[in-house]
């Protein structure tokens, strides 16, 4: 981990390459000099966050004291938020879905959709609901809803389930085509999630030919009662999993919110959960070049606030990946863009983040990255080794711009193109840097995800803004409130 080789590379071998973002026309040693008791604090108080969940300045959206706690998740011990009794729970759900339910909604807006969609996407892919139930290993089909007030899409996944349902696979004489909707809500008051929620399930009630059943993830309310959701769980017997306090949305998915979408998929729990631990061990050096979430917030943080670095394109080389960059919008926005600095000075800090996919978006954004303003730091993912790297074929011989691509393999052709971008635009003093995955497993996943939940972290502390509140969201609920109950009463007369 030599910081002259512009690389931090783990021992499991997941590599941060910030060779485009650090040295001379760049981020320089005087800059990080510049900041070093600043990096001392921050990694300091991330220490004290994880010894006890404690951050200074941080409460919650009513005031009061509150415990940050994602630090704990990747541990699984008793007395923790993952236990190995939760653990085991989840695993034993899983079992119970398996070859016993036909397909999963899930139901989820912001961290309780985003972190599900990743882990679905790197475990699935996009073909997962059109394959055979035994190329599912018995795990059902899974959709989406709750993401978006869409009345489209709500009602196409209604269609779509009966459709299922009518599929000559399913003989509805033995048994109805069976559906769970899993309603991800820490209060269940969330307006995008319930009202999908609520128009599907009354739906699909009325169709003798599908049988309903439903899950329950929520927390407790404000003082410890039940939520709303809890409540109907308990009302009606749904079984019920838990959204944790101390525990924000955007840093949920290594807990039961994110971990039960992989239990009805059949992705390994135990070894994302050991990436995030992996990834949070290493984090724990006071050595910059040693800890990469401390450096990644540091040259981001520097390139933001010396060089006007306002953006942040996140620009994975895998199309399984696009998700994780979804994921990263929210983790960032919500977590860095904020008005006030800890001390209640106007700040007005953060970096705008921008989905992009390699190499798709090097046809539509990389003009812009490459032409216009200088105002961007470039996230790249890589993957050093994929489980299935077709050869470009010669097949058409005669044609000497396609035969001179023949025999290259297409992750040697997505990795060119991605050294190539990263080139052009280190050549022209645009800061790039790239995290090399050596596989995509659960794994690597997990060390991934952990890894910028934890930079984040680190930057709040740099930037001495809160990084686990987001006041912001509420100043449109406040105004949304009001107005449905003005056009519920509209609507009746």
């Amino acid at each position: 981990m030599d910081k002259n080789k512009a690389k931090v590379v783990l021992d499991s071998g997941i590599t941060f390459d910030y060779t485009n973002l650090y040295g001379d026309t760049k981020v320089t040693d005087a800059d990080l000099a510049d900041v070093a008791a600043k990096l001392a604090r921050s990694h300091q108080a991330v220490a004290e966050m994880r010894l006890n969940g404690e951050v200074r300045g941080h409460v919650s959206k009513d005031g009061s004291p509150e415990k940050v706690l994602f630090t704990e998740l990747p541990y699984v011990k008793t007395g923790n938020l993952n236990s190995p009794e939760s653990i085991n729970r989840l695993k034993q759900f899983g079992q119970t879905v398996r070859n016993q339910v036909d397909a999963v909604i899930s139901f989820g807006i912001g961290g309780s959709y985003l972190g599900n969609k990743v882990l679905f996407d790197v475990h699935c892919g996009e073909f997962w609901n059109s394959k055979s139930t035994e190329a599912r290993r018995g795990y059902p089909k899974l959709y989406f809803s709750g993401n978006n007030i869409d009345p489209r899409r709500t009602t196409e996944i209604i269609e779509q389930l009966q459709a299922d349902a009518a599929c000559s696979l399913y003989d509805l004489t033995t048994r109805p085509y069976r559906v769970m909707l899993i309603v991800i809500s820490k209060s269940g008051a969330t307006l995008d999630t319930m009202a999908a929620f609520m128009v599907i399930y009354e739906a699909l009630q009325q169709l003798p030919q599908i049988s309903v059943e439903v899950v329950a993830v929520t927390g407790p309310a404000a003082g410890g009662a039940p939520s709303l959701l809890g409540r109907l769980a308990a009302e009606y017997d749904w079984p019920a999993f838990q959204v944790p306090d101390g525990v924000g949305g955007r840093f949920s998915v290594f807990s039961e919110v994110g971990l039960i979408t992989a239990a009805c998929i059949g992705f390994d729990i135990d070894q994302f959960l050991a990436g995030a631990r992996s990834m949070d061990e290493a984090c724990q050096s006071g050595e910059l070049w040693r800890n990469p979430a401390l450096l990644n917030a540091a040259l981001k943080y520097i390139s933001a606030v010396k060089y006007g670095r306002s953006c942040e394109v996140f620009m994975p080389y895998a199309d399984y990946l696009k998700s994780v960059a979804e994921w990263y919008v929210q983790l960032l926005a919500e977590s860095l863009g904020k008005r006030f600095d800890k001390d209640g000075g106007l700040k007005f800090y953060g970096r705008t983040p921008v989905v992009a996919v390699g190499t798709t978006d090097m046809h539509a954004q990389t003009q812009l990255h490459q032409d216009g303003p200088r105002d961007k730091v470039i996230q790249f993912v890589a993957i050093g080794e994929w489980n299935n790297d077709p050869v470009i074929p010669d097949a058409f011989p005669k044609a000497a711009g396609l035969s001179a691509l023949a025999g290259i393999g297409m992750s040697a052709a997505l990795e060119v193109a991605r050294s190539a971008n990263a080139e052009a635009l280190a050549r022209d003093c645009r800061f790039n840097a790239t995290i090399v995955l050596p596989r995509l497993s659960a794994f690597y996943l997990g060390q991934l995800l952990y890894m910028l939940a934890l930079s984040v972290a680190y930057e709040g502390e740099l930037a001495n803004v809160d990084a686990f509140d987001q006041p912001g969201v509420e100043a449109y609920k406040r105004l949304m409130g009001p107005s449905l109950k003005q056009l519920k009463l509209t609507s009746k007369r």
